[in-house]
């Protein structure tokens, strides 16, 4: 459980054309299912800028996903997660101007080569290994 904090101004945008639009947690549920990922058992609202995720995932792993999916979205500048299920506190890492995943590697892993774990550890977010952008939060694997 923990306060995950996400840049605000960066991240997708999945609500309409407005830009005053505010995040809700029906527009973030339907970005999980979207996405495919098992918010089952979940709880999401969203206070201001703010998300609260609640309840039970189904793995490490999902938590995880469920606190990028629904941090890296513009408008959100917080995850509040309360999520039971998993062990341990997640690693994530904030891309900075100019990262790559290989960079990325190098700095987490100890090994650029590594760089094709953290993009599957971030599937179905992440569609290729380049298109990373700054202020996006990252998965990184502990195991």
């Amino acid at each position: 459980m923990g306060l995950w904090s996400f840049v605000k101004g960066a991240g997708k945008k999945v609500f309409g054309g407005d830009d005053d639009a505010e995040v809700s947690g029906a527009a973030l549920n339907d970005e999980l299912k979207d996405l495919g990922l098992d918010a089952e058992g979940l709880d999401i609202t969203v206070e201001g800028d703010k998300v609260k995720v609640k309840g039970k995932a189904a793995s490490q792993e999902m938590r995880e996903k469920v606190i990028l999916a629904v941090g890296n979205v513009e408008g959100v500048a917080e995850v509040e997660d309360e999520i039971e299920g998993g062990a341990g506190e997640p690693v994530f890492h904030t891309v900075e101007a100019g990262d790559t995943l290989w960079a990325i590697s190098e700095k987490a892993l100890g090994n650029g080569a590594r760089y094709e774990e953290i993009f599957e550890a971030n599937k179905p977010m992440l569609s290729h290994p380049d298109k990373i952008y700054p202020g996006q939060v990252l998965r990184i694997p502990t195991a």
